[in-house]
């Protein structure tokens, strides 16, 4: 499968005094992004996964529009309890910004981290970016 695309849509209150979307709302981007990769038609990872940090690069300012950021995601590092997920979003085209999210597989009853299930490796697997595969 590799890279895994989802398109997100900018709101107007995302802006900031500067008149370009504020750096912290890409974090929500990410979430909808990351949320649609791995909940919407897997059920794999209702176990639960938390976040365990955040990078982003701001490579231009982004200003709002009707027309939906693209993302595009791949994983990689994949670990005992931890995986990272990377993204490139795209603004009308043009690299805007590349992210990276540190995930762990957490048990919530037990309040720690837990291993990767054999399924939610298998899910991991489908979305390594092959041509990636080097970094």
């Amino acid at each position: 499968m590799g890279r895994f695309t989802h398109e997100v849509h900018m709101r107007w209150s995302d802006m900031d005094a500067y008149r370009h979307i504020n750096n912290a709302a890409y974090l929500q981007y990410l979430e909808q992004a990351r949320v649609a990769m791995f909940f919407l038609g897997h059920e794999g990872f209702n176990s639960g996964t938390v976040v365990a940090r955040h990078e982003i690069d701001y490579l231009r300012p982004v200003v709002y529009q009707l027309d939906p950021l693209q993302m595009q995601m791949w994983v990689e590092d994949v670990r005992g309890a931890q995986f990272t997920v990377r993204y490139e979003v795209y603004d009308k085209g043009e690299l805007a910004a590349r992210a990276a999210t540190l995930c762990v597989t957490f048990d919530f009853d037990r309040d720690r981290p837990r291993r990767l299930t054999p399924d939610e490796r298998a899910i991991l697997a489908a979305y390594a970016d092959d041509e990636r595969a080097d970094s």
